[in-house]
């Protein structure tokens, strides 16, 4: 599949985003220092970029955007302004597209994605970047009383039950794929999110790799026109998901994997999903790290790719980088200086993208020649 972005019909910032608790990625996390340490030692080699840090110039940094990447950014900021003290900086959550928005009009000094930047947005305006900051997954999350199994789910099933040719959960279908497993006659209730969102992106990516008709009808972005799938549901951001699915008996949502421990203290539980190697797996710091790895060597310099359902072996097939959107051109000399500060401290292994901080969100850190990549993208900010 051509996987550049459309042209997205992106939304407009939410004023007066509403702080949120930081979760902690539980089963993601498991072991995930072990797994970073592991990973860390693989890629070590000798490299033509030094990894630095540069001391800011100081001021006011305002970032927004991806509700999957705010948990993350609300342990950052704390981490580096404690530092750096000179730095004030203003994180909050309203979606890709508004973190796009905010970048591109000028009123954020750095977006937050979970999508990389459409032709369309990259021809409206040059000087933006999308740059890595780590990876992320998303789950396939649930409330069906009375089963706690981590249902198998695939593309071709999650499709039929966002356009309501499922309609129940003891659907022959989901049958098939869960022997054993008691599922009731109860309705299917589909949630997706309202705001422009690159949780929507990974999902309907997920959805039209694997479904035919899903890619012709529906196709994928940050923003779609939903299926009319009876009773389906707009929730706004991560959370709103979350809290939606947890009221709403029978309902499947997509959520990103930094909200895993919510979600599981909500009641609610999530699947093993379907990828390109035809296997069911779950969402681990293992699995998420098999399928990044395979995308390493792919991946441009600007970052810009799509890594969902790649034909990996024990890969999760739903993950993907989280960007810092980002103009080369800021207002002012001092103000580049300390948005490349920002930058360049969260991708440092050291720093930003070490266990301490992405294992909380079950994260996982950027390979270093990922990190380079970014490195150098960040230094052209001026």
């Amino acid at each position: 599949m051509n996987r550049t972005l459309r042209a997205r019909h992106l939304v407009p910032a939410m004023a007066g985003a509403a702080a949120m608790a930081v979760t902690v990625a539980g089963g993601a996390a498991g072991a995930a220092t072990k797994a970073h340490d592991a990973h860390a030692k693989k890629h070590k080699s000798h490299h033509a970029v030094k990894l630095t840090v540069p001391k800011p110039a100081g001021g006011t940094i305002s970032e927004a955007g991806s509700s999957l990447l705010y948990p993350l950014w609300k342990l950052w900021v704390p981490g580096y302004t404690a530092k750096y003290t000179n730095v004030k900086i203003q994180a909050a959550a309203g979606g890709s597209g508004a973190g796009i928005t905010g970048a591109t009009n000028g009123t954020l000094e750095v977006g937050a994605s979970d999508a990389y930047l459409s032709t369309s947005d990259k021809q409206a305006d040059p000087t933006l970047e999308n740059i890595p900051l780590a990876i992320s997954a998303q789950e396939i999350f649930y409330n069906v009383p009375g089963v706690t199994a981590h249902l198998k789910l695939n593309g071709k099933v999650l499709a039929e039950m966002y356009t309501g040719k499922i309609t129940k959960w003891n659907a022959p279908a989901i049958a098939s794929l869960n022997p054993g497993v008691t599922l009731p006659t109860l309705p299917v209730v589909t949630l997706h999110r309202s705001d422009g969102s690159g949780d929507t992106f990974l999902f309907t990516t997920y959805l039209s790799d694997s479904t035919k008709a899903w890619a012709t009808k529906v196709g994928y972005n940050t923003s779609v026109t939903w299926p009319a799938a009876p009773g389906a549901l707009a929730e706004n951001g991560n959370s709103g998901m979350v809290a939606g699915c947890t009221t709403t008996p029978g309902c499947v949502a997509y959520i990103g994997i930094s909200y895993q421990t919510q979600a599981l203290g909500d009641g609610l539980t999530y699947a093993q999903m379907k990828n390109g190697k035809g296997q069911y797996v779950m969402p681990t710091a293992t699995t998420i790290q098999n399928e990044a790895s395979g995308f390493t060597k792919k991946t441009p310099k600007t970052g810009a790719i799509s890594m969902i359902d790649g034909k990996i072996k024990t890969g999760y097939p739903i993950i993907n980088y989280e960007y810092a959107i980002v103009s080369k051109k800021q207002s002012s000399a001092s103000q580049a200086k300390t948005v490349r500060s920002v930058l360049d401290w969260a991708i440092n292994p050291k720093d930003g993208n070490s266990a301490s901080y992405l294992a909380q969100v079950g994260f996982r850190p950027l390979p270093l020649e990922i990190a380079e990549s970014s490195f150098q993208e960040i230094q052209a900010i001026k």
